[in-house]
């Protein structure tokens, strides 16, 4: 077998495809992709539709990386081509850019070198202070948030972190306090640091009304995303001293050299350096390699991105319920407001399948935009495990009024959905308590209200001058309960975003409401 080395990777990882297969190194190589077994590339080779359809011997891709938006990854699962990336490759060099970061910022590192290499000895103007007994807020509990964690631990920093989707047992594991929001976070930490994936819901996370529930001198670091913090209000935070100093190693757009930032002399920047280690590049190199040996010699891809599809037989009785798995996975999560334990189950003839596929649907719909890394059908059962959040199945060969049901519990709160007709159109049967019967769509809205006349009215009258189209709408309320609550659910044709909910849920007589969006 012969496998190409397109892009230079970690000797380390040359060497060991060596052991296995004859390589081949540069990426002029790519005008005879028909002739290789495997690839292995980083981020510049673009593996088009167009480059898999001449690779007609190509078995596995490995990406010396996380991310492989530069890899058609349906194209090559349609042709039967593993992907596999290096996930944990630069999880312990980020949290220690972080760390470096960190210390940088308390003790004026940066600013007290170059003022010395100018030729200044001002000793008493780059005072700084201890980390020792200070607070540290973490938002984002992921891999690398529970490393930098750790290892803030070590100089004697209290740690207190949010993320709703890590589990109560591994904030007990780590001795980190669990805030139960990041207002929380912001009323005590000396510091914050940031590690959310970027989605259009943790974009600006930190904006003007986050800085203002801060203590007053709070630093802040961000080593994840740019656009996880408004720049604005950063330097209007800095502007009026509330706070007292930033460390940016990311910017909304990369690469820059010139930002209003860059001259403010308590702010420490870096260029994008979080992932930038020899012993990262080594080790992403040589994980890309361990994955595309083993596709290639019959052993265990621990990390692709694709994974085969269901067999023929199971396909058909089970895939049309994997959108509907998913969905109510992001659902159940979006109701519970967070994720500690999740519960499956499945009933009827689809209970008579090997599951396994729906229920990791299940998982991916309530891990999705809420970590910080790429989620796939390879990764999440370990996403899950390591964040302490349980998945349980059950099934059983019969089912209530519906052919096949499935049901999804997060923390308590139960969602409950089926297909219907000829084209297997997911249906919502029961959410926050209570029974409908709705066809999903994209973006779903729920509202928690005393049963009262003109609720509804209310809801349409508020989308209707916010210029929000109602595509459906169910009501689920039952009279022998020992409350006079109703749920109502709707869909619309586009998002709403959370500030409309709010106006709503907040009004007399409303209990709660949730935006959830599919797509």
């Amino acid at each position: 077998m012969r496998v190409l080395v397109a892009e230079r990777i970690g000797a380390s990882g040359v060497d060991l495809l060596r052991e296995h297969f004859e390589v081949d190194e540069g990426a002029e190589h790519l005008e005879h992709i028909a002739d290789y077994d495997g690839l292995v590339i980083r981020s510049a080779t673009q593996v088009t539709a167009e480059v898999l359809a001449k690779a007609t011997r190509l078995k596995a891709i490995g990406r010396a990386g996380v991310g492989v938006d530069n890899v058609d990854v349906p194209a090559a699962t349609k042709r039967g081509v593993i992907v596999a990336n290096a996930p944990q490759s630069n999880v312990v060099t980020a949290a220690e850019h972080t760390l470096a970061l960190l210390l940088a910022l308390a003790r004026n590192v940066p600013q007290a070198h170059a003022s010395l290499t100018e030729g200044r000895w001002e000793r008493s103007r780059y005072s700084g202070v201890e980390l020792l007994d200070k607070t540290l807020g973490v938002i984002g509990f992921g891999r690398i948030g529970q490393l930098v964690a750790q290892r803030a631990q070590g100089f004697g920093m209290r740690v207190v972190a949010y993320d709703p989707f890590v589990g109560e047992e591994r904030y007990r594991e780590l001795g980190v306090e669990k805030a139960a929001s990041s207002d929380d976070v912001y009323a005590q930490a000396d510091f914050i640091t940031v590690h959310l994936p970027k989605t259009p819901d943790t974009e600006n996370w930190l904006d003007a009304e986050a800085f203002a529930k801060m203590r007053d001198g709070v630093r802040i670091l961000n080593v994840a995303r740019g656009p996880l913090i408004d720049d604005a209000a950063l330097q209007a935070a800095l502007d009026s001293g509330k706070v007292a100093g930033a460390a940016l190693d990311v910017f909304r757009s990369e690469p820059i050299t010139e930002h209003p930032l860059f001259s403010y002399p308590n702010v420490v920047v870096t260029p994008h350096l979080g992932a930038s280690t020899a012993e990262a590049t080594d080790r992403a190199g040589y994980q890309a390699a361990e994955q595309v040996i083993a596709a290639l010699t019959g052993g265990s891809v621990t990390t692709a991105v694709n994974v085969p599809a269901v067999a023929a037989e199971d396909l058909e009785v089970l895939g049309p319920f994997l959108p509907l798995c998913r969905a109510l996975g992001r659902i159940g999560v979006g109701i519970a407001g967070g994720l500690g334990t999740i519960e499956v189950e499945l009933l009827g003839r689809i209970a008579e399948r090997d599951t396994r596929p729906l229920v990791l649907e299940v998982l991916l719909g309530a891990l999705q935009d809420h970590i910080e890394d790429e989620v796939n059908a390879v990764n999440a059962p370990g996403i899950a495990e390591e964040r302490g959040i349980e998945v349980i199945e059950s099934k059983r060969t019969s089912a209530r009024d519906f052919s096949d049901l499935v049901r999804v519990t997060v923390d308590g709160q139960r969602v409950v959905g089926t297909v219907v007709g000829r084209r297997h159109r997911p249906h919502l049967l029961e959410a926050w308590g209570q029974r409908f019967n709705l066809q999903l769509s994209d973006h779903v809205e729920f509202f928690r209200y005393r049963d009262q006349p003109g609720m509804i009215g209310r809801v349409g009258t508020c989308f209707g001058e916010h210029g929000v189209n109602i595509v459906a709408a169910a009501v689920g309320y039952d009279p022998d309960a020992d409350h006079d609550e109703a749920v109502m659910v709707v869909t619309t044709d586009g998002p709403v975003p959370q500030a409309i909910i709010d106006e709503i849920a907040t009004t007399d007589g409303f209990v709660g409401g949730v935006a959830v969006t599919l797509a």
